[in-house]
């Protein structure tokens, strides 16, 4: 007679996704969707490194060693960064905190895994796009196109917003607010904050010519999704994977006649090039970050860290101006300045 298999590990796991993530720690969808990405990320390398079935994986078979090998796994074949590397573990930590909470006896598995460290990331500048580069991307969809017409009025909003991606393709028509003295729209961000983000005129224009055509009906279907793809006669929420698509295709077209494109484009290098510019235009780290939705002001503070155009203009101006004997540097009395050009903010 077959011994029947373990099942309090799929219990720990149906229940770690399902009440304690969603309903005790009130997390997201999307942050739900992180976790569940890992455990099934670590289910196939058991099924395709240790010929392990997921019926068959046990508490048991977790240790240090095979944890670890995970890991390397992800780096080595699945070419993750070290960020994606340390979210990863960071994901696992946390399901086995939970099950060591709910039964004790795993706790000694839980301080096992514990003990493997993060690996230190290497910092690398923001990329972003230059104004030029912004537009010849912005120009490449044709407009006299249904799809052409989609794909450009969402990348506009994509950096008129500084949205992430997600935030933007979860929109819901009703969400737009144009008829305020400020035209704005309701963007919900991590943890289930809302924000209201100020929409430009063209942008408006843009919006206005794609409700149109897609959503003609506006505002009896508010609850529709602003956007949205049509398979099988019936519409669902676009996908981010449909978006990366269009955006990597008209940034290789464009590159042909603007070498400043990044070789690697994505949707959210519209959100960097959005705080960029602001930063670069005068608007206040301070306001960005209230912009961005971002809870600490040091994640805003890469936009000043990157932006070394504004360091070189500064150290010019500072190295000769007009009569050296009758006028100060542009630094002097400026500590903000000083800190820039050392290198120490």
């Amino acid at each position: 007679m077959s011994k029947k298999p373990d099942d309090g590990f799929f219990k720990l796991v149906r229940n770690f996704l399902t009440v304690y993530l969603p309903k005790n720690r009130c997390y997201s969808v999307n942050t739900v969707k992180a976790y569940r990405d890992t455990i099934n990320l670590f289910r196939a390398y058991l099924q395709e490194q240790k010929n392990i079935p997921f019926s068959k994986i046990c508490f048991a078979l977790i240790n240090h060693s095979l944890v670890y090998e995970f890991l390397q796994w992800l780096q080595i074949k699945r070419n993750c960064s070290v960020s994606t590397r340390n979210q990863r573990l960071a994901a696992l930590k946390s399901f086995l905190h939970y099950c060591a909470i709910e039964d004790p006896a795993l706790t000694a598995i839980y301080m096992d895994i514990q003990s493997i460290p993060a690996l230190r990331e290497t910092k690398k500048g923001v990329s972003y796009l230059s104004k030029n580069a912004l537009k010849e991307i912005l120009a490449e969809p044709n407009a006299d196109s249904r799809l052409g017409m989609r794909n450009r009025f969402l990348m506009i909003l994509l950096y008129d917003t500084g949205a992430r991606i997600q935030e933007v393709l979860d929109l819901k028509v009703k969400d737009f607010c144009l008829g305020f003295d400020t035209p704005l729209v309701y963007v919900m961000g991590k943890g289930n904050k809302v924000r209201a983000l100020p929409l430009m005129d063209k942008t408006i224009q843009h919006l206005e010519q794609y409700m149109s055509i897609y959503h003609p009906q506006y505002p009896k279907n508010g609850d529709d999704c602003l956007f949205y793809t049509i398979i099988q006669g019936r519409k669902q929420a676009m996908s981010a994977d449909n978006v990366s698509v269009f955006i990597k295709k008209y940034a290789r077209l464009a590159k042909e006649r603007c070498p400043e494109i990044p070789d690697r484009m994505h949707a959210h290098l519209f959100r960097h090039s959005r705080a960029m510019h602001l930063y670069q235009s005068g608007i206040p780290l301070s306001y960005i970050k209230d912009f961005l939705g971002h809870v600490s002001a040091t994640t805003t503070g890469i936009y000043a860290s990157a932006d070394t155009s504004m360091i070189k203009e500064a150290l010019e101006k500072a190295a000769y101006q007009g009569n050296a004997t009758s006028e100060l540097p542009i630094w002097a009395d400026n500590e903000d300045m000083i800190l820039k050009i050392c290198g120490l903010k």
